[in-house]
């Protein structure tokens, strides 16, 4: 135990108690500009392999993804929950050593992971044997994602998203730019329209992330590397008697990278075990692959791209969320842990909400400027689904708040539950009735929707708090509404005026963009205080009170 004295002497390093709105916004910032940058390079990239070239991509991914979480993605959150919680209690050199162990589990982990993938690829996707090459390619960027992980949660706990969002951003640039290259250079010796120009064309879209890890690691050691000195002084300030064991420590990783590595497993299996339910139910229903393999293209290339996009926001929220909620619940802070609950309800729902009803009431023109030439399916598995977005958002920070209050076996349990519940009406909806690309669409608002309940319940049980349900739900709700009449009113009248697609769009979204920020403000009713918390807040309050949309 630290006596008065010693705590005084402890150097505090800058940055600690940076604000959490602008993290936060910054993190969303990163993400969203990453999911446009992705967004934007699959339109080329459709031109190039086609809705088949997606599919036989989107399987190897979907298997890539769920083998990445379990061997590294879990890592940033568990560095980040257990540094910032040493951290809260000026433990710097058990937190440095916490880095330390990190790093063997991530090379060890990671090592076995991609070994083991490359080889046993052609089992892992042998519904479509055309995604094993590209499957193959991915192998060894699940090593390399864990050196990227572990800087990423390193920075994070000390409470700066800068070089995280950046890195995100570099990564994205590479992966776009290698990925259309790559996939025009492969497939160009191909007849366009054949299954091997789609399938050289899906391996050469493979190495693009690849190259988006590497260039991110690059990056993310010159932040590090600009950092280490002030970290490394805080750790050299650091008197405590209490410095843990490296067995120790290790073991706390272990126990908290477990249950996060279920819940990982359980959340990316389900996009696994869709995909293998979906070949294996259409092919017994004699549909042929290549039908099979450009429906699920639909579904992974375009549908739940642009279904992510938004997601990404809370994602966002929920890695800056928890080592500002872990540091205030450690130290018995309820209040500030409320507080910290809250605002990232009402960031994520402020913004997720519209994105939603954006996406339903304007499907088919934003789908046909950035797919020239979809396949119209596409727009109604959007309006439909649209909802997901929502639900999504919502289970994904409830996770972060689980995690960040220590209650890491909860999200695993409902994840379970909901996936459970969730294959048995993927299978049934499928068999039965000749749903396909809906059954999909329609299971996956089912997993998210029972995801988000199963949560908030599990939050409720834990927290005491109580949400401002006017202004996490009912404002962004009354507002987006509003908002999507507007969106869906004005590119009609714009469309008809003059006749571009294009243009349309973006005046549609700019329009809506500025009518719902002014609705949100009126609905909402918020106070100079909470305007000043969100993100840019002394630029929207002087909008605010322009518009006298401010209450006393």
């Amino acid at each position: 135990m630290q006596n008065d004295n010693e705590k005084k002497k402890i150097k505090k390093p800058s940055g600690m108690r940076t604000n959490f709105a602008f993290q936060a916004a910054v993190l969303a910032g990163a993400g969203i500009l990453s999911r446009v940058i992705g967004l934007l390079y699959r339109s080329p990239l459709f031109q190039i392999i086609g809705d088949e070239g997606n599919g036989y991509y989107g399987t190897a991914y979907a298997i890539y993804s769920m083998i990445l979480m379990i061997a590294t993605y879990s890592i940033p959150t568990a560095v980040s929950k257990i540094i910032s919680g040493k951290l809260a209690l000026g433990e710097y050199r058990n937190a440095r050593r916490v880095f330390k162990c990190a790093f063997i589990y991530v090379v060890s982990v990671g090592l076995v992971a991609a070994v083991l993938t490359f080889a046993f690829a052609p089992a892992l996707v042998k519904e479509q044997p055309n995604a094993i090459l590209s499957l193959q390619i991915l192998a060894p960027t699940i090593f390399l994602s864990g050196f990227l992980a572990i800087y990423r949660g390193y920075l994070q706990a000390y409470k700066t998203m800068i070089p995280t969002s950046i890195s995100q951003i570099i990564e994205q640039i590479a992966n776009a730019v290698v990925s259309v290259l790559a996939a025009y250079l492969m497939s160009r010796p191909f007849v366009p329209g054949t299954s091997e120009h789609a399938k050289y064309g899906a391996a050469g879209s493979a190495m693009g992330t690849g190259a988006g890890v590497l260039c991110g690691i690059i990056y993310i050691l010159i932040a590090y590397a600009g950092r280490r000195k002030e970290i490394m002084e805080t750790v050299e300030s650091d008197v405590s008697s209490n410095v843990e064991s490296y067995g120790k420590l290790f073991r706390q990783i272990v126990m908290i990278v477990t249950p996060i590595i279920i819940a990982a497993f359980v959340y990316n299996i389900t996009t696994t075990v869709d995909m293998k339910i979906f070949y294996n139910v259409l092919n017994s229903k004699n549909v042929d692959r290549v039908e099979s393999a450009n429906l699920y293209g639909i579904f992974s290339g375009q549908y739940m791209v642009l279904i992510n996009l938004p997601v990404s926001i809370a994602s966002a929220v929920g890695t800056t969320l928890i080592p500002n909620i872990s540091g205030a619940f450690t130290k018995g802070d309820k209040a500030e842990t409320n507080h910290v609950y809250n605002q990232s309800m009402s960031i994520t729902m402020m913004v997720t909400i519209p994105c939603a009803v954006g996406i339903g009431v304007l499907s088919e023109p934003i789908i046909t400027l950035l797919f020239r030439g979809a396949d119209p399916l596409v727009f109604k598995a959007l309006t439909a689904g649209c909802i997901s977005v929502v639900f999504y958002s919502l289970s994904t920070l409830t996770n972060s708040i689980l995690q960040g209050i220590g209650k890491v076996m909860e999200p695993v349990k409902n994840a379970t539950l909901a996936l459970l519940i969730h294959l048995v009406f993927l299978a049934a909806i499928l068999k039965f009735t000749d749903a396909k690309l809906f059954g999909l669409v329609a299971a996956t608002i089912l997993y998210s929707l029972l995801a988000c309940i199963f949560n908030h319940i599990s939050v409720s049980k834990y927290m005491s708090t109580k949400l401002d349900v006017k202004k996490i739900y009912l404002a962004p709700a009354v507002a987006s509404i509003f908002m999507g009449i507007v969106a869906w009113g004005s590119y009609q009248i714009f469309y008809h005026l003059i006749h571009m697609n294009s243009v349309s769009v973006v005046l549609a979204i700019l329009l809506a963009v500025i009518f719902y920020a002014a609705a949100i403000l009126a609905v909402g009713g918020y106070t100079k205080e909470e305007i000043l918390a969100m993100p840019k807040g002394t630029l929207i309050l002087k909008l605010a009170e322009k518009l006298h949309l401010v209450r006393e």
